[in-house]
């Protein structure tokens, strides 16, 4: 009886060893598995507090500068594992910044270009009250003074002029067609250093009318440039150029040019595909090719600057196609005009000196024609004033631009005929000479 009692309490003590080894060995690969699912949890843990730091430090300020174009691009997660909802995160601090950027240009435009609306209404106030004064003035000195101050508010319109087009507003002028002698003249009126500009002769060819302004403001900004950017003792030169379907006006300067980086730079904001973005035309704001752009998008021409010019500067090419070219009637140089009747006798003042003589061309015989004067409806004698072939030639020729001494002094003597001339008192109308 003792042996069998023996014999069970040792089998269960064996099946008890056996339990508790099983027990312990399951134990074990619990607690082993445990302790690699926490190793691994602490792992993922730090990913995440790793990609959240660097989304944080890196990547969300990454993300603002490419908004602002100071940076390419953004920088890879750390962990990609864990970083899927961050994408999310970026989606929405893009989009909320890109939103908050809108408005705040859209603002800034809309003050920059309610200041330059008034200042374009001083500047146009100021014109007539200068162009006023010019004409009640003639004195060379005063017209001299006069002339510079109409030349520095024109400045001061182009100016302002530029920056309302970059904020989104219209040239703001109405123009009939003109030449592109006109055109350039135009340009060339509205920079600083007008003088070192070399206007072609006249051309047969002229813009239409919505874009003269536009092309003006246009060839007057690649004028200012190219004389900013050149030795003040060198030309900047003008040409026209024929092509298939339209004309090109190129401006020659002899600058310092401009590397590849400056040249990409100008081709984007030529192109018109920069936008208005004010915040990106450096500091200071260079506004001209940004404004070149623009109205280029909009009016349908188009510029470069990607050429060097014969002299070593830049070469500006502003191609005009030919929906933009129009033809302008101008009278023939050697017609002479047609004399109207006058309803009364009227006093021709005589110069003060006689007009130096120019001998007259040689011409070959003609028909012999009625010597009987013209007479006016008053049965005065009319003249006609023959022209030599020196005036012939600078009918044809191209006007040049004078210093404002030698206008100012032109302009004054005018005045001071017309005044003489308005002064005859009626009675002496009478007393013409037979």
């Amino acid at each position: 009886m003792g042996q069998e009692v023996l014999a069970v309490a040792l089998w269960v003590a064996v099946a008890f060893a056996l339990v508790t080894v099983v027990l312990l060995v399951r134990q074990h690969g619990i607690t082993n598995r445990l302790r690699a699912r926490t190793t691994e949890l602490e792992g993922v843990l730090h990913a995440r507090v790793q990609e959240e730091a660097h989304l944080v430090t890196t990547r969300l300020p990454a993300l603002a500068a490419a908004a602002d174009h100071r940076q390419d691009e953004v920088p890879p997660p750390l962990h990609p594992s864990v970083a899927g909802a961050h994408q999310v995160v970026l989606e929405l601090f893009a989009e909320s910044m890109g939103q908050a950027k809108d408005r705040g240009e859209q603002s800034a435009r809309t003050a920059v270009k309610s200041m330059m609306r008034a200042v374009q209404s001083l500047a146009n106030e100021q014109q007539m009250a200068i162009s006023t004064m010019q004409v009640e003035h003639d004195s060379p000195a005063v017209l001299a003074g006069l002339l510079n101050i109409d030349h520095m508010n024109s400045q001061l319109g182009r100016r302002a002029q530029a920056t309302a087009v970059l904020c989104g507003s219209w040239p703001g002028q109405q123009r009939s067609a003109s030449s592109l002698t006109d055109v350039v003249r135009g340009a060339t009126s509205r920079i600083r250093d007008y003088l070192r500009v070399q206007v072609p002769a006249q051309a047969e060819m002229a813009v239409v009318s919505r874009a003269v302004e536009p092309i003006v403001l246009t060839v007057a900004e690649l004028l200012d440039n190219g004389a900013r950017h050149s030795p003040p003792n060198t030309s900047v030169e003008v040409n026209f150029q024929q092509a298939h379907n339209g004309l090109a006006i190129v401006i020659d300067d002899a600058g310092v040019g401009m590397n590849t980086d400056e040249l990409r730079h100008a081709a984007e904001l030529l192109s018109g595909q920069a936008g208005q973005d004010i915040n990106r035309l450096g500091d200071p704001p260079q506004v001209g090719f940004a404004v070149i752009g623009l109205l280029a998008a909009r009016y349908g021409f188009s510029v470069s600057v990607d050429t060097r010019s014969p002299y070593g500067g830049v070469r500006a090419v502003v191609f005009l196609p030919t929906a933009l070219l129009t033809r302008v009637s101008t009278p023939a140089p050697h017609q002479a005009p047609v004399a109207q009747p006058a309803p009364r006798p009227t006093v021709v003042p005589y110069p003060s000196s006689p007009e130096p003589s120019v001998p007259a061309p040689a011409v070959s015989p003609e028909p012999a024609k009625s010597t009987e004067p013209e007479r006016t409806a008053g049965g005065l004698p009319k003249r006609r004033r023959r022209e030599s072939p020196v005036e012939l030639a600078a009918q044809t020729a191209p006007l040049p631009i004078r210093p404002v001494g030698r206008t100012a002094s032109g302009l004054g003597a005018w005045q001071r005929g017309t005044r003489s001339g308005r002064a005859v008192p009626p009675a002496a109308e009478g007393s013409t000479q037979e």
